[in-house]
């Protein structure tokens, strides 16, 4: 009888210690409630799919968790808004997954032109076999992508303030950056689903942002001596055909319209569930 007893206490003991033992590993994931996209969250946390914003996925989260300081470097660099070029690589590389960005590490679609004399691979584009660069590592991209824009086109962009993001949407627009007159939308759609403004910082001081300006304006008049080759030999303009949501529409509707597939419309719009919003902007093509 005595045995039994105390079998029966241990038993009970160590359901105890059980039960504390699983609370105290369920709550990281829900400490203060938050998830999502905060800049000091890794993307491991299960708490991404369950975030309240309305559009966003792990897929998208995690790519912007990988590559927010690269982007900052560059805006720190150039003055290119951090939340900029996250949201043209987001597009450009469909979070990551598309196949340049798999196979040659370029999120931005930058073709051959102009003085590469690096790794190349074909792809169909504005031609058949249209030639794009590979690059060592997606930093490389980035940083060719900034290198891209130093050219007197889109000069005039780079003395906007580093964190006046709608106003380089619009300017990249302006200087035929993309064709799609949603873009400049598309873009601040993205970046304010992400909350990617969060990456972007003013100069402290105003003779900073002068100091930033001159060193970009001298290199733009250097890239034109060194490399006189139009831009769209290089990267043409982004090409999107995009969708804005009406009443009564569902993914599975537009993507019968377009003769895609749900999927590639979730993956292109880094969406995790089929609901829509109404106005909601939706990447058919690129």
């Amino acid at each position: 009888m005595r045995n039994t007893l105390l079998l029966l206490l241990l038993c009970l003991f160590l359901g105890a210690c059980s039960s504390k033992r699983h609370a105290v590993l369920k709550s990281p994931s829900h400490a203060n409630g938050k998830g999502g996209h905060g800049a000091g969250n890794n993307g491991n946390s299960s708490s991404n799919n369950k975030t309240g914003n309305k559009g966003t996925s792990l897929s998208g989260n995690a790519y912007i968790d990988r590559y927010k300081s690269v982007a900052i470097d560059e805006m720190n660099r150039y003055g290119i808004p951090a939340s900029i070029k996250l949201a043209q690589a987001l597009l450009e590389s469909g979070n990551g997954n598309s196949f340049l960005a798999q196979q040659a590490n370029n999120h931005f679609g930058i073709k051959c032109g102009g003085t590469w004399n690096g790794k190349s691979v074909t792809r169909p584009d504005d031609n058949i076999n249209d030639c794009f660069r590979v690059y060592n590592n997606a930093e490389q991209s980035f940083r060719d992508h900034s290198t891209f824009l130093l050219r007197k086109r889109y000069e005039k962009l780079f003395s906007l303030k580093k964190n006046d993001y709608k106003g380089w949407a619009r300017g990249l627009k302006d200087a035929g950056y993309a064709t799609n007159p949603r873009y400049p939308e598309l873009l601040i759609e993205l970046i304010e689903r992400y909350a990617l403004y969060q990456y972007d910082s003013g100069e402290r001081s105003y003779a900073a942002e002068e100091k930033r300006i001159e060193k970009v304006e001298h290199l733009i008049a250097e890239k034109q001596i060194e490399e006189p080759v139009a831009a769209t030999e290089i990267k043409s303009a982004v090409v999107m055909t995009i969708y804005e949501v009406k009443t009564g529409d569902t993914l599975f509707a537009i993507s019968k319209k377009y003769n895609v597939s749900v999927d590639q419309l979730k993956q292109l719009n880094g969406l995790s569930s089929d609901s829509l919003s109404l106005g909601q902007l939706i990447v058919i093509t690129k």
